[in-house]
């Protein structure tokens, strides 16, 4: 008897792409995930941050980095934090990996997983902040389903956020940041910082990513949100 069953299968929020990856990439998939690269738990065993990082300090994790220049780069200048990437794309996993190593950083690692079973990995009141910027704005709204934003994921992330801890989210859909600040502010113990308790102006600590650049150079608006657990 099988035990597939297609009605109860969560509905992911991203489709893996076949991206050309280069041979750098995919040379820095071989050689330096084992270094900088973490594995998702197997299902009903925790995924311990501190154990992961030289250092013993709050740990940030960001959705969907992308190429993991921004992340990187917030690394670096903040050795304070460490940085926990999650990203399912393996050119990008395989660039910030590249990165990594070039700048020899130790406060940050990477996962190629699903961000949701990582979350759903921690033990509560274990994470210092969630970052997720751009994601895939699923703009159509027969697909808005798919948006990672909703009332099971912020579960997920208050569950794991330490009291103080952040949620920092930015995109340039409009709709998409209406969306995000409705599920918000429905969401337990979060606390709008925004005085108007809308958006917050680009802080300097998310870096302007190229792809921004050219959004703000075509009029594109920016929404950035920023709550934290009380």
């Amino acid at each position: 008897m099988t035990t597939d069953q297609p009605q109860h299968r969560r509905i992911k929020s991203y489709v893996l792409r076949t991206g050309r990856i280069t041979g750098s990439q995919e040379q820095a998939l071989t050689n330096l995930f084992p270094l900088y690269g973490v594995e998702c738990p197997a299902p009903g065993q925790t995924l311990e941050l501190q154990t992961l990082f030289a250092k013993e300090q709050p740990v940030v994790i960001e959705i969907g980095f992308g190429m993991g220049t921004s992340l990187v780069t917030m690394a670096k200048e903040n050795p304070q934090l460490n940085y926990l990437g999650i990203e399912v794309h393996t050119p990008g996993v395989g660039n910030a990996l590249k990165l990594i190593e070039q700048e020899q950083l130790t406060n940050i690692k990477v996962a190629c997983h699903d961000a949701i079973e990582i979350l759903q990995a921690l033990p509560e009141n274990s994470l210092g902040g969630l970052q997720l910027f751009f994601p895939d704005p699923w703009h159509k709204a027969r697909h808005h389903k798919r948006r990672i934003v909703n009332q099971e994921f912020m579960a997920l992330v208050t569950r794991a956020l330490v009291s103080g801890g952040f949620v920092h989210m930015a995109t340039d859909w409009e709709n998409y940041a209406e969306h995000m600040l409705e599920v918000l502010n429905a969401t337990p113990n979060l606390e709008n910082t925004a005085p108007d308790q809308m958006y917050i102006p680009r802080p300097a600590s998310r870096p302007l990513t190229k792809f921004e650049q050219r959004g703000h150079r075509l009029g594109h608006g920016v929404w950035d949100l920023y709550f934290l657990k009380k």
